[in-house]
């Protein structure tokens, strides 16, 4: 609509001109400001010149009717909505004409009733445009205001991501400077911790979704990098990953890979001797009821008397991780070495 006066601005496109004049002094009395045009490419040249609210566009009309008019006015740049005119026995040029792209339809006659019917479905179309005009711009405001907040988002992981690597480093310095090889091994464990986490944050700032972990790529990286603080001695345990593309929230990503790191530590340290060598394996896969399970196995002597070694602070942080997941950690009594699983819901 004019900004000026708030009218409609209508172009009427008919080779009519008796009909013409009668839809120009009807709508103006209406307050629209009606232009008229009296063959498509008359109209099309309007068009291309000025802004119009709505469009009236006749199907017969000289050189070109307006079935060979109106796919080059959709083709214009932010067309206005056209109001398709036929004949009163010709509804399949209505239908066809809404296919290819009009916005509603009138039977043409010279009675009242057509400036009537005209002008109503005029302003429904002014009305739908405007109505989708505005949604547009809100669905505009609502992906701006979204890839905002994915952007702060990802800032934050990768700001987390950073401070507990720094922390980690700080840790490893620390290490240099610590004789007792007991307090070593603890730093070492609050390290593999912090990693767990910090892999998290690392994942999530370079993921196209800021909400779900994708477990098969997060393992992957944690157990490279808890490969590396085992060592690469071929004395040392071998990691084995299989785990399905499953997904889970964040926070879900975050206990799992705690417990993860826990158990594949307590393998380390208890599975097998110094330079034997051996497998551990960790396995993620989803189960027949809609679940995912985790197992985490070695071949080493077992439990002995059936309680998990290090069942100090590490086994309080299972407990923990595995209560944040609605479930615990279950040991496999029959399985020759340690085999842990955890059952959790997606």
């Amino acid at each position: 609509m004019s900004e000026n006066t708030g009218a409609i601005r209508l172009l009427y496109i008919d080779d009519d001109r008796g009909l013409s004049r009668l839809v120009e002094k009807e709508l103006s009395r209406k307050g629209y400001v009606v232009t008229s045009a009296f063959d498509g490419d008359e109209g099309l040249s309007l068009l291309k010149q000025h802004e119009y609210d709505v469009c009236a566009l006749d199907h017969y009309m000289p050189t070109r009717d307006g079935m060979d008019v109106l796919p080059e006015i959709m083709a214009l740049n932010a067309p206005p909505p056209v109001v398709y005119v036929t004949g009163a026995q010709e509804g399949r040029l209505a239908v066809a004409a809404l296919r290819a792209g009009a916005a509603d339809y009138v039977i043409k006659d010279v009675s009242e009733d057509f400036t009537s019917l005209l002008r109503s479905a005029l302003e429904d179309a002014v009305v739908r445009r405007r109505l989708q005009r505005d949604n547009d711009r809100a669905q505009d405001e609502i992906r701006l205001a979204r890839d905002r907040a994915e952007a702060m988002l990802r800032e934050v992981n990768h700001r987390v991501g950073n401070s507990l690597q720094l922390v980690s480093s700080f840790m490893s310095l620390q290490m240099r400077h610590v004789s007792d090889q007991g307090a070593k091994d603890a730093l070492r464990e609050s390290q593999a911790r912090i990693e767990a986490v910090a892999h998290v944050h690392r994942r999530l700032y370079t993921s196209g979704d800021m909400s779900r972990v994708a477990m098969d790529e997060y393992l992957r990286g944690l157990m490279d990098e808890l490969s590396k603080s085992i060592g690469p001695d071929d004395g040392s345990p071998r990691l084995i990953l299989e785990a399905s593309p499953l997904s889970v929230s964040t926070d879900q990503a975050v206990s799992l890979g705690v417990i993860v790191t826990e158990l594949v530590t307590n393998a380390v340290k208890y599975a097998y001797a110094p330079g034997q060598g051996g497998e551990i394996r960790i396995q993620m896969k989803p189960s027949d009821d809609g679940r995912a399970i985790l197992t985490v196995e070695d071949d080493g002597p077992g439990l002995g008397l059936g309680k998990p070694k290090g069942t100090g602070l590490g086994g309080k942080i299972i407990s923990a991780m595995a209560s944040g997941l609605r479930s615990g950690v279950e040991y496999d009594g029959a399985h020759k070495g340690v085999r842990a699983q955890l059952v959790f819901d997606l």
